[in-house]
């Protein structure tokens, strides 16, 4: 079974967490979609698809990384895939 979640927490990171932490998780966990920094909403943006089990895990590693940060601010809503990611995670920069 698939699943997609919306994720959206605080763009308080370090530099290269998206680029190099979560985009190795996600491409490990077989995760496709994106993420980018909203800079008008200060936030951090990831549309995650996958495999239900998958995608739950990859939930439980941005919540570990983000606790590592003290961010804790997190908001998760499902999502429908109606765009074609091609199997692929990508940071937009």
């Amino acid at each position: 079974m698939n699943k997609g979640l919306k994720i959206m927490f605080p763009s308080e990171i370090p530099d290269q967490f998206l680029g190099n932490k979560l985009r190795e998780k996600a491409h490990i966990l077989g995760i496709e979609g994106t993420a980018q920094v909203i800079a008008v909403d200060k936030k951090v943006k990831i549309i995650a698809c996958g495999k239900k089990e998958s995608v739950d895990q990859f939930l439980d590693v941005i919540h570990d990384l983000l606790s590592e940060q003290n961010i804790y601010d997190v908001e998760v809503e499902p999502f429908i895939k109606r765009v074609d990611y091609k199997g692929v995670f990508r940071v937009i920069e």
